[in-house]
């Protein structure tokens, strides 16, 4: 293999070309991402199996990926199905009460970016002496870690600390206008309600469910909240936010996004001065000092011997090194004195919330207090002798404390800095950068819902998971990128960029002057008498034709299956994937007890 530190390149993947064939839906994104990352297109290879990426050149073995929709004889074969199966549509429909399908390709879109984390993963295992060269991404795999976190609460020792109903959010205004709300802080929400005459015991009633509905991907609160907006004009509404501290957002239309789009990459990479990068195994970094362990990395584990310190809360950051450590990378969180306090959120399994054992099983922790001088000296001789550095701080937080890119490529000119923000700096008038507000802002509450269906972002934490799978995609093209030069890199990735990579077909078509939504009734299950049925996309009206509500749903299945119509059943109940047929011996359970999803990739 060619020199990483005499090969010239800009771009990771530069010099690098691939071949791809495969469903769209999935292959298109791979596509469009190995593109902005340098490599070059050369059209679907005669002989290549269906479903089938190939990448080559630039001194690498050809690297292959093999993208599918699930694992044969699961009944699985699109979109559509994969959302039924995984609990997508549960989770999704929470809001409404019933099940729902995701507009969008939400299974497909994350396969893709998962498959292209597989590839550059391999390369990163070459360019240090060994790594996989054949990796295998399927949508069913995908959807499970889309609802991981809920599977895990749904498996927990206890139940839910908020109620599972329907409601939430958008509200609306006088007008008719649709907006999000958001406020992290029970001061602001009881002063923006006030501000508007609301009732003091719906007012009260309304903050959990508000607050939980990032975990519960619902917010039953009281309709008098929904009635007070609808009194007052938006002005009068942003003025009470204004006041209160809190941020309203009206939501984008796909039109309005498509014409203000910027067509960005969903990441960007700086290289830093400095270097050279280490190749070859590396050390590895304990709690407090520095292990004189040797690891190397194997077909299976690429990222063996390379640390990730993580600072991150919540879901994209953390997410985005759950994956890394998949790859083998040790991970050390730096947390807060006292512990990450999402630790103890419930429900538990063990004493340890099931949703951060979701995200965080594994890792190593080191609390560190990084107002105080002391704890920031600490982090950088930790940076010094790590691989990467992960956040997702609060913009302009890194400078602050003196621990941006720039700061710590002084003691560590090798290191992958990596910023896991919400707009990466491309709106200026972009409000508070959480899952909700992205979506409402870029059009993706539109994109979710059919046509005749009011626009509502997704209280699924779409941009959360979508957002932290980028987040791990950027961190291996920087990590390739230094093995290329020789030099660290700072690497950007957003929620932003997350929305843009999900609704882009959808972007496209608005551009094209088309139906940028889907018709009405798109992906809406069908009712049996013990539950609900979810047709493949393309049988979705033959289907429609039957009326199954007096059939079992095993049954209503059989029967379209014998006219030639792929269907399968819609899981209502996240507890009953452990045991599911369709996804045998995947979902095991941690030391905790907590459920656990397989790795979202396989590699040999």
């Amino acid at each position: 293999m060619a020199s990483p530190a005499t090969t010239q390149t800009v771009r990771p993947l530069d010099t690098m070309g691939f071949h791809a064939s495969g469903p769209p839906q999935i292959t298109d994104v791979v596509a469009e991402h190995l593109r902005l990352l340098g490599a070059r297109s050369d059209g679907p290879a005669a002989d290549a199996p269906p479903g089938r990426v190939t990448l080559c050149g630039g001194g690498f073995e050809p690297g292959h990926a093999t993208v599918t929709w699930a694992e044969p004889g699961s009944g699985l074969v699109d979109e559509a199905t994969v959302q039924a199966a995984t609990g997508m549509m549960a989770v999704h429909g929470r809001r409404d009460g019933s099940p729902r399908g995701l507009a969008a390709d939400y299974a497909a879109t994350a396969t893709g970016v998962l498959a292209v984390q597989g590839l550059l993963a391999g390369l990163v295992g070459q360019a240090r002496g060994t790594g996989p060269t054949h990796i295998t991404a399927g949508a069913d795999r995908a959807g499970l870690l889309a609802v991981s976190q809920y599977l895990a609460a749904a498996g927990a020792d206890e139940g839910e600390a908020a109620e599972l109903a329907p409601g939430g959010p958008p509200f609306t205004s006088a007008e008719g206008v649709l907006f999000e709300l958001e406020t992290l802080d029970p001061g602001a929400w009881a002063a923006f309600w006030r501000a508007l005459g609301a009732p003091a015991d719906a007012m009260r009633a309304g903050w959990r469910p508000f607050q939980f509905r990032y975990a519960t991907a619902c917010a039953p609160f009281p309709r008098a909240l929904h009635s007070v907006t609808r009194s007052h004009p938006l002005p009068r509404i942003r003025q009470a936010a204004a006041l209160s501290g809190a941020e309203v957002c009206v939501l984008r239309t796909l039109a309005e996004r498509a014409l203000e789009t910027d067509g960005a990459a969903p990441w960007s990479l700086r290289p830093l001065p400095g270097g050279p990068a280490p190749s070859g195994p590396r050390t590895t970094v304990s709690r407090t000092t520095v292990s004189r362990t040797t690891v190397t990395p194997s077909a299976g584990r690429p990222l063996a011997g390379l640390t990730v310190l993580e600072a991150g809360r919540r879901i994209q950051a953390p997410l985005a090194a759950h994956l890394l450590g998949l790859l083998g990378a040790e991970i050390i969180r730096i947390e807060p004195p006292g512990g990450d306090p999402l630790r103890g959120m419930p429900p538990a399994c063990s004493g340890i919330s099931a949703r951060w054992l979701a995200l965080n099983r594994g890792k190593q922790a080191v609390e560190v207090d990084i107002k105080a001088e002391s704890g920031r000296r600490r982090l950088r001789e930790m940076a010094a002798e790590a691989d990467v550095f992960l956040h997702n701080w609060a913009p302009g937080k890194a400078a602050e404390l003196g621990l941006d890119a720039d700061d710590l490529a002084r003691v560590n000119p090798a290191l992958v800095h990596a910023y896991t923000s919400g707009w990466a700096d491309r709106l200026q008038d972009a409000p508070m950068g959480t899952d909700f507000m992205v979506q409402a802002r870029t059009a993706v509450g539109e994109a979710v819902r059919p046509e005749g269906e009011p626009p509502a972002p997704s209280l699924m934490t779409l941009l959360d998971v979508l957002g932290g799978l980028h987040g791990a995609e950027a961190v291996l093209a920087g990590l390739l990128l230094r093995e290329r030069t020789g030099h660290g890199v700072r690497v950007d990735s957003s929620l932003l960029g997350a929305a843009d990579t999900l609704t882009g077909p959808a972007l496209r078509r608005a551009a094209r002057g088309q139906d940028a939504r889907r018709p009405a009734g798109f992906r809406h299950p069908l009712p049996t008498a013990d539950g609900w049925l979810a047709p493949a996309d393309a049988c979705a009206g033959a289907a429609a034709a039957y009326d199954l509500r007096d059939l079992s749903t095993s049954d209503a299945v059989a029967l379209l299956g014998a006219h030639g119509l792929a269907a399968t059943a819609v899981t209502t109940d996240l507890s009953a994937l452990h045991h599911d047929a369709r996804f045998a011996g995947q979902i095991g359970r941690d030391a905790h007890g907590a459920p656990a999803v397989p790795a979202p990739w396989s590699l040999v």
